[in-house]
């Protein structure tokens, strides 16, 4: 196990006179980036609600939600599906949605909310509902009660929600809204502080929560023990329907939370649930794969269906309740008629359904691929189907579906290909981070390998469907540079995450990054330059939107600023040139075509998410970390790690050249080797005096005589003002690490990374070489300065023959 200090700061808090510290766990930063058409999704679809609106044009709706943390809606006509707008405020996987009233739709996430929206409207977020301690997985909503919505998820918790209570506005004055609004409802741009509910843990514990006074308090149904998967509710919102791991069927009362009966049959997860719109049946669909019929009234299971020969994961029903649409794991979509048992094979492809909702004659699917398909499935005459033919018996128990199967009677699918295709783009399933720290490689579900820039947010090569190792080892690099942020591919697109300070330990100079117009030794913080690129037209909204009031007195102007977290320059670093500080270097600039999303957790309302054009320029740090807007705003870095390295050299034995020094240097981890020649040459070949010191005292080398001189090389990168670049002087000096000779474009951290010796290699003991027993056979010593148990290497210096 890694203990990680540098994962907290050190910070006092604010008002604190006695000069007390305490950690803090530092808000991340993550930014999402998109290289293809935003209106397709690109990753699985977890869930559909079709809407069918009560407007003149008759147009119909189809509302998706996908794993990539966004929901879509499409506008259907009899050949398009036009995606209209994304609603996007959701940070990791969008589980389920539901329909609720005439025109707001509910929707929850892995990342524990609720959030509803405007069906028409452009994608903003009305409302986020905090409640669970965990993924909500499932929602339930009333047909003919829209206020009502039901909630479940793996922390075993179901909430019921009266929306129209739950999203009236509460008027409290801002700071009362600010202390009381962390774990509540909160809306797009104003908080609503809501109590947290007195939530169920897994454990059946209760955990008490303050409750506000004005505070809205949903129902909890009480009583699961373990992950709630599945809900249902009747039309009128008077019973309510769950299942999860526990493997049975819950029945409550959803105006009291009181549980009413509990169904038993099932011998593994219960995964999807319907209630016809009376409340009598009960369809539960299991992980055992049986689909089973319940009388609610006699309590208990009237038919059991054997059709799928693996989990069944979604169930749709015709509105009469006599037959049941299913799908799941085994990739199959089936028809049954719930009286006779008879059922058919509609299609099968390869991808697991996840969910499904009845459209008119058609029958839309969702799945673990991008893409939505609609299926032919004569929805209000399903007995049409069965007449063509090819239908079996659904048995009673799952084993007679699975040897049915192995025997070779497979039902052949009534439909090879669907009526209709929303296509997706293909998810990152595999990526590598390049040696440069810049460049992120990846592989989708297509097959397609591609190069992505992270500092511009961008594809730089598609290579096509080429083998994914292979090109990793094309394009390596023998090159060491901090690991500056992580990456997953968990919403099926590149994800980058940024956590302070480690994010700010990479630094290159402009000239590598071809930055024209900047001195070519100017160190450029990577992490520092993209949070400028990411936020640039955040920045320029609220220059509009503040003009010079933006910035006072060095620090964020804004509701309470920045100082009161007690940011002080004793504890933070100045980076940069101030005239430059504004400035987007072409390296980090991001596209406005296809702009990445950020996402972060401010100091209230909880985890949020936008594109970086969607940015309006009011947010601050309640809402970014204050250590991006410290970056960005007041040019400030957290402290460092030394960034620094020092080392010894010596020429090597037999050589007729003077020895340099038997002090250590110090020098930039960036440092080029071409510069230690540069140092060389100055100091030995062109024999200049030995006690010379910089103007600005940057650099003083060791004193003759083998005096011990800790001293540091220029701070900028360089070894000494003025000096000829060292192509130009074709020196015949050679920097060698344990006999190999350096290539001048090798930085010393990448001699460290790649060529160094680790201290057992050189010793025997595994322990550090006391710089006093030195001995012209060991050339030159390495020492990492940063760590105690510090790593050696061979430097040597050699004349090259001419």
């Amino acid at each position: 196990m890694e203990l990680r200090v540098s994962a907290m700061h050190r910070v006092g808090s604010a008002g604190n006179t006695s000069n007390s510290t305490r950690p803090r766990k530092e808000k991340r930063l993550t930014y999402v980036l998109n290289d293809a058409d935003d209106t397709k999704h690109c990753a699985g679809i977890n869930c559909l609600a079709v809407w069918k609106p009560l407007a003149p044009d008759g147009r119909d709706y189809l509302f998706t939600g996908s794993r990539d943390g966004t929901l879509k809606r499409w506008e259907l006509t009899e050949e398009v599906a036009t995606c209209s707008a994304t609603f996007e405020s959701h940070i990791d996987w969008v589980n389920d949605a539901v329909l609720a009233g005439d025109n707001t739709l509910v929707s929850c996430s892995s990342d524990t909310t609720l959030k509803t929206w405007n069906c028409l409207s452009d994608g903003t977020c009305t409302r986020t509902l905090r409640q669970h301690s965990d993924y909500v997985t499932c929602l339930a909503a009333a047909e003919k009660n829209s206020n009502v919505v039901a909630s479940g998820g793996l922390g075993g918790e179901v909430f019921v929600w009266d929306l129209e209570a739950a999203l009236t506005p509460v008027s409290k004055s801002s700071d009362a809204m600010e202390e009381d609004c962390s774990n509540g409802i909160n809306g797009s741009g104003n908080s609503l502080p809501i109590t947290s509910l007195r939530t169920i843990s897994s454990s059946n514990s209760i955990s008490l929560h303050p409750t506000p006074p004005h505070g809205y308090v949903p129902v909890a149904a009480k009583g699961h023990k373990e992950s709630v998967y599945a809900l249902a509710m009747n039309d009128s919102g008077t019973l309510l329907v769950s299942g999860g791991t526990e493997k049975v069927v819950r029945i409550w009362d959803p105006r009291t939370g009181s549980k009413t009966m509990k169904l038993r049959g099932h011998t593994d997860n219960i995964r999807a649930l319907l209630l016809d719109s009376t409340g009598r049946f009960c369809l539960s669909g299991s992980s055992d794969s049986m689909i089973r019929l319940w009388d609610l009234g006699q309590q208990r299971c009237v038919h059991s269906y054997a059709v799928h020969t693996d989990s069944v994961w979604a169930l749709a029903s015709t509105p009469t309740f006599s037959h049941v649409y299913s799908g799941g794991r085994d990739l199959s979509l089936y028809l049954t008629d719930l009286a006779t048992r008879e059922s058919i094979l509609l299609c099968t492809k390869e991808h697991p359904i996840l969910q499904l909702a009845l459209h008119d004659d058609g029958i839309w699917a969702a799945t673990t691929d991008s893409s939505v398909r609609r299926w032919p499935a004569e929805g209000r005459n399903p007995q049409k189907v069965f007449q063509r033919g090819g239908s079996f018996l659904a048995g009673n128990l799952s084993f007679s579906r699975a040897r049915a199967s192995l025997e070779g009677s497979t039902p052949v699918p009534v439909h090879k290909e669907p009526s209709f295709t929303i296509p997706g783009t293909p998810g990152i399933v595999q990526h590598e981070i390049l040696n440069n720290r810049r460049h992120v490689l990846t592989k989708d579900t297509a097959g397609s390998v591609k190069l992505w820039e992270i500092t511009r947010g961008i594809v730089v090569e598609d290579y096509g469907q080429v083998s994914f190792e292979e090109k990793k080892e094309e394009l390596f690099e023998m090159v060491s540079i901090p690991a500056w942020f992580t990456v997953d591919t968990r919403l099926g697109s590149l994800s980058v995450h940024l956590d302070t300070p480690q994010c700010f330990s990479a630094e290159m100079y402009s000239a590598d990054l071809n930055i024209i117009g900047k001195p070519e030794d100017d160190k450029v913080n990577l992490a520092r330059e993209t949070l400028k690129g990411l936020l640039s037209h955040w920045l320029t909204k609220r220059k509009q939107r503040f003009g010079s009031q933006s910035v006072v007195n060095g620090e964020v102007a804004s509701g309470k600023e920045i100082s009161t977290r007690s940011i002080t320059h004793s504890r933070m670093e100045i980076d940069g040139n101030a005239e430059n500080d504004s400035m987007v270097y072409p390296p980090f600039e991001f596209s406005t075509v296809s702009p990445p999303s950020i996402i972060t957790e401010g100091s209230q309302g909880g985890p949020w998410r936008k594109k970086i054009t969607d940015l309006d320029g009011t947010e601050d740090e309640k809402d970014f970390p204050w250590w991006c807007l410290d970056c960005v705003l007041n040019n400030r870095l957290p402290p460092r790690e030394n960034t620094k390295c020092s080392f010894y050299l010596q020429a090597c034995e037999g050589s007729t050249v003077q020895i340099l020094t038997q002090g250590k240097l110090s020098a930039p981890r960036i440092l080029r080797i071409h510069k230690v020649v540069n140092y060389v040459v100055e100091k030995m070949v062109l024999d200049k005096p030995m006690d010379s010191v910089n103007p600005d005292g940057t650099f003083a080398p060791g004193l003759p005589g083998g005096q011990s001189q800790h001293s540091a090389v220029g701070g900028d990168g360089s070894f000494r003002s003025g000096l000829k670049p060292w192509q130009k002087l074709k020196p015949s000096i050679e920097i060698l690490c344990n006999n190999q000779v350096l290539s001048p474009d090798m930085s010393l951290a990448t001699v460290r990374a790649y060529i160094w010796k680790k201290p057992e290699d050189l010793s025997g003991a595994g322990k550090m070489i006391p710089d006093d027993i030195l001995t012209e056979k060991i050339a030159s010593l390495w020492l990492n300065s940063v760590e105690l148990d510090s790593h050696l290497a061979l430097f040597k210096v050699s004349p090259v023959a001419s």
